[in-house]
């Protein structure tokens, strides 16, 4: 886990031990030899994490507290304390410490277990911020983004990288999602406060795609009577989304593989050398690594982008989402028509619905939901959905019907060669006995002992 982590301690020997576990384990660490110089950095300066020592000159360890605990950036606090102070600890804890930790120190490990919570805790309470944000920034709530058992590997995920600089790479069927949840790791991230910047490489003319990355200055080419800067100029200190990055050209692949590499950049038609401090994180609908075999797309730079790869499941793949998706569409689009209250929906569409699947994903279900919300005159009804769903459901049922016509006739007749045996009748199927009598309660055959009466 990427933290920082400021240690507060008088103790010069007692600190560099700290010091020294912590910078081993992975963690930027910055020291300060008293209160009144932790309180100076802690002004200054970001960090995670604060181990402190209750009692210091200048200033001691719960005075650094209450004075920085009103911010509401404010850093986690670990007291450490000798034994005969663990009272006024416990008290630190109370007022909003996180714990404290006994000194002389047990164990490098009793150290690094405590810190590792303390760090889990300021990645919760930071993404469950972020979640608060994505409405203020017009996004849907994040309970309804990560709806279903299938998305639940994607939460997770993005709860660990968004802390991370790591460049991701998100994969997945168009309408999954992909910017959404680009847009949430770059909420949930350091960065948050720095702009979040897309773009769709699809979107864009192959001949004017160079310019919208890294801009271009005058004259560079017919109708550039300006210097205009590009979308990596424009993320400065936040995040740049390059969605459908599998159409990029080769010879831009080459130009990104570069920024990405070195972190500079020069404009269309320039020559000065620009750094940049972004964040990439891009999408794509197609099989990357199916596309650097095919020798459409730069194997070095795929292996740039896949620092973090994550898949997002197709909707087919999360129909217990449909309901609570369903709901949320039917307030939205009901509320944007004037109604007084939230359409609502028969079990009978609702059931249609799930039985759908959906190649359009959430898009596709979205735009079902505002023409249903338009056409109803009560609940939306079977009637109010697309025809094709209607009949590819029909369709289903009619086709579910034969299989279990055939299935049925099968069954019957090996009972039949077995003499109604059901061990070796499920051998010669191949399934389970469990299986088999499963199969004959569920197809309502006449069972009796060992014989069957079709």
């Amino acid at each position: 886990m990427s933290a920082t982590i400021l240690v507060v301690e008088d103790d010069a020997v007692f600190r560099e031990l700290l010091t020294t576990i912590l910078d081993k384990a992975g963690y930027t660490v910055a020291t300060a030899s008293d209160g009144g110089e932790g309180l100076r950095r802690i002004q200054r300066e970001r960090f995670d994490l604060v181990l402190c020592d209750l009692k210091m000159p200048v200033r001691n360890g719960l005075e650094l507290f209450h004075t920085t605990c009103g911010d509401p950036a404010a850093p986690l606090f670990i007291f450490i304390t000798a034994y005969g102070r663990v009272a006024e600890a416990v008290a630190a804890i109370k007022a909003g410490a996180f714990d404290f930790l006994s000194k002389p120190l047990k164990d490098p490990a009793s150290l690094l277990e405590i810190v590792g919570r303390a760090l889990e805790r300021v990645d919760l309470e930071r993404l469950s911020v972020s979640f608060q944000e994505t409405e203020q920034a017009g996004l849907p709530p994040e309970a309804l983004i990560f709806a279903g058992q299938a998305m639940e590997t994607v939460r997770k995920l993005v709860q660990d990288v968004a802390p991370a600089p790591a460049t991701v790479l998100l994969h997945g069927e168009s309408g999954t999602g992909k910017e959404l949840i680009a847009r949430m790791i770059h909420l949930a991230s350091p960065r948050r406060s720095g702009p979040f910047i897309p773009l769709n490489c699809a979107a864009i003319p192959e001949n004017l795609l160079e310019s919208e990355l890294f801009g271009h200055e005058r004259g560079a080419f017919t109708g550039a009577a300006q210097a205009r800067r590009g979308k990596f100029e424009l993320a400065q200190g936040g995040t740049i989304f390059l969605d459908e990055i599998g159409e990029m050209p080769r010879l831009l692949q080459a130009k990104l593989l570069r920024v990405l590499q070195e972190r500079t950049f020069e404009r269309l038609g320039g020559s000065l050398q620009i750094k940049v401090d972004v964040r990439v994180i891009a999408a794509s609908n197609r099989d990357l690594a199916q596309e650097v075999a095919g020798k459409r797309f730069r194997e070095d730079l795929f292996y740039r982008l896949n620092v973090f790869p994550i898949s997002l499941p197709p909707l087919r793949e999360r129909l217990d989402a449909i309901p609570q998706l369903v709901r949320h569409f039917c307030a939205r689009f009901s509320a944007a028509a004037g109604a007084r209250r939230p359409i609502g929906i028969t079990s009978e569409a609702l059931s249609l619905l799930q039985k759908h699947s959906w190649p359009g994903n959430v898009r596709e279900l979205q735009n079902i939901m505002e023409r249903g919300v338009i056409l109803a005159r009560g609940a939306i009804t079977a009637s109010e959905l697309p025809a094709e769903l209607r009949e590819h459901s029909t369709h289903l049922e009619a086709r579910g019907g034969l299989l279990k016509h055939r299935e049925k006739e099968t069954i019957v007749k090996a009972l039949r060669q077995f003499k109604g045996k059901r061990r070796q009748t499920a051998e010669a199927l191949g399934i389970s006995l469990r299986t088999l009598q499963y199969r004959l309660k569920e197809l309502d055959l006449l069972v009796k002992d060992e014989s069957i009466h079709p």
